[in-house]
């Protein structure tokens, strides 16, 4: 669904990303796992078509700055941005009308799922940085996109949005939609992906694939610290 060759981005002369390939699957949850400052939001940037790139990224076979690749995708960034004079039930409205959707009730179902029903009629502005980052998934998903984006998911969220959002991970997983989620918190994608790239200062020092004799041998967690704090970089 998603895939990355080389890719390459400066900013200035800062190196950024550093000849980046990878792809993820229908069916797949794929993680990028590094230190603040190691370029993982650079990256889904790139993808996402806001920052301007070398090399190649496509979305289902249609380069990821066209329009058939932005109907197959949902970004849901680390910082929500959401319309301060649109109420929640207008945001999804919105949605729907932009991508020329009937209402399902799925939208409804979601709102429901990460406790914003009765926050419908609450304008964007109005709402905690939690209830926006609730309302940016929901936004996010209500389109049942093929690859979904998450850059740090968890930021802000209350247990009960984590439990929800993790429930979700499974869900779409399950309902072959490619998922790649980027973060530094190992525990938050503990049991819910598939492989991980581990980043360090714009380049993959590692990938890790969920197979038991691999980690039997090496804990992700082991891995991740002997590579960021132990100069490992194979």
């Amino acid at each position: 669904m998603l895939n990355l060759n080389h890719v390459t981005k400066y900013y200035g002369k800062y190196l950024a990303n550093d000849d980046i390939s990878f792809q993820v699957d229908g069916g797949q949850i794929a993680i990028l796992l590094g230190p603040n400052g190691a370029g993982k939001s650079t990256i889904i940037k790139c993808i996402a078509g806001l920052l301007r790139f070398q090399g190649e990224i496509t979305i289902g076979g249609f380069s990821n700055k066209s329009s058939d690749a932005k109907r197959l995708l949902a970004y849901i960034p680390e910082t929500p941005a959401v319309y301060d004079m649109l109420t929640v039930a207008e945001h999804l409205e919105f949605i729907r009308r932009a991508y020329r959707l009937e209402d399902d009730g799925y939208g409804q179902t979601l709102l429901e799922r990460f406790e914003l029903a009765d926050k419908q009629d609450k304008l964007g502005r109005d709402l905690s940085k939690g209830m926006q980052q609730k309302l940016s998934i929901c936004c996010g998903l209500i389109r049942h996109p093929k690859l979904i984006i998450f850059d740090e998911p968890m930021v802000g969220l209350d247990p009960h949005a984590i439990k929800e959002l993790k429930k979700l991970f499974r869900e779409q997983k399950d309902q072959g939609a490619a998922l790649l989620i980027s973060t530094h918190m190992i525990d938050s994608v503990e049991n819910y992906w598939d492989i991980t790239h581990i980043m360090v200062k714009g380049r993959f020092a590692a990938t890790q694939y969920n197979r038991p004799e691999e980690l039997k041998t090496q804990s992700l967690e082991e891995l991740f610290f002997s590579i960021t704090e132990g100069g490992d970089a194979t």
